[in-house]
């Protein structure tokens, strides 16, 4: 099987798994890992804040950090297509009693500085108020799209002149980092929080990282607690992640292997996919007479493995286990399906 179905779906390299086994380990709770902590210190620095939280899952991050921002009540802005209102299972007024107000962000993926005005809202007597902005980069749903820093920079200056803050959904922002060749640093420089995954592009088996002050961590971090994120000996798990902080420069291989996946998927007739800017190729099949659902299900049958996403789309994300043979096998597969249908 060829597997496209995310970059989720990586093995833990050998070098992985005995780091896991040899870890210093303590009990996290009580910030006695010390692989933990050197996780968080070293995430911190890459992401250019001053403290980070090590969370077993991008969604609990994110969620994390929506509660630990807002007050209940309030109202969150971001992107109708963001994956913390689509795709965290309602997570926004069910954990924090919080009220998305969604945009359409269209091409652009992040709100104009005029959305984020218009989408305000002033706390009055009748009125929750805004009380947080949410950003994704790479964004997941349109694509994975590296939304330029100036686009970001934007809508965050439009935020924090109403004094609302900054939230960036970052899963796979270090893949952003390196299709746009900006330091992971200066891409958060006008955001308050960022949460990046260490387990899809990076290889890491488990876990993800929120960043921010060191006073936003702290009470990120009783939040955890709240929802069942507090770990022991978590340096079991950490101590891949600290390997997968040395994958970052390899992400331009995964995103050579997308563009190399959609110029063969162009060349399949019925298929038309157009080439990304990261990992995540999304695949057009109308033309084919196949909806995503029936070529995904075809395909499978074939030994590829990816997703419907939409009536007459697909979603194929490339990663570190699959390589150029593999994207070739793969399409001369689609092919033959696609052929026969």
């Amino acid at each position: 099987m060829i597997d496209f179905r995310s970059d989720t779906v990586t093995r833990p390299s050998d070098e992985m798994r005995d780091a896991a086994r040899d870890a210093a380990v303590g009990d996290d709770v009580y910030a006695d890992d010390p692989t933990v902590n050197e996780l968080e210190a070293r995430a911190a620095d890459l992401a250019g804040f001053e403290d980070a939280l090590y969370v077993p899952s991008g969604t609990m991050g994110n969620q994390i950090a929506i509660r630990t921002h807002t007050d209940r009540g309030q109202e969150l802005l971001c992107d109708e297509q963001a994956h913390v209102y689509k795709w965290e299972l309602g997570g926004i007024p069910q954990l924090s009693q919080v009220q998305p107000r969604i945009l359409d962000c269209g091409d652009r993926c992040v709100p104009t500085p005029e959305q984020v005005r218009e989408g305000y809202v002033e706390e009055d007597l009748h009125r929750p108020g805004t009380g947080l902005l949410c950003l994704e980069n790479t964004h997941n749903s349109r694509g994975g799209v590296a939304v330029p820093k100036a686009h970001l920079d934007e809508a965050a200056e439009a935020a924090h002149d109403l004094d609302v803050p900054v939230h960036l959904d970052g899963a796979r922002f270090l893949n952003a980092c390196v299709a746009l060749d900006v330091a992971p640093e200066e891409m958060t420089e006008s955001v308050d929080s960022v949460m990046f995954c260490l387990s899809k592009g990076l290889g890491a088996p488990v876990g993800s990282v929120l960043a921010g002050s060191a006073e936003f961590i702290q009470r990120a971090r009783r939040t955890r607690k709240l929802f069942g994120g507090a770990m022991r000996q978590a340096g079991m798990i950490a101590a891949p992640g600290l390997l997968a902080l040395e994958n970052v420069d390899r992400l331009g291989e995964d995103h050579a292997n997308a563009a190399r996946l959609a110029e063969g998927l162009n060349g399949i007739e019925g298929l038309s996919a157009p080439v990304p800017d990261t990992n995540i190729v999304m695949v057009d099949s109308e033309a084919a007479g196949l909806t995503g659902e029936e070529l995904s299900a075809a395909c499978k049958d074939a030994d590829v493995s990816f997703s419907a996403f939409g009536e007459y789309t697909c979603r194929l994300c490339t990663h570190l286990d699959v390589d150029e043979d593999d994207v070739d096998e793969a399409l001369d597969r689609i092919e033959s399906v696609v052929a026969e249908a």
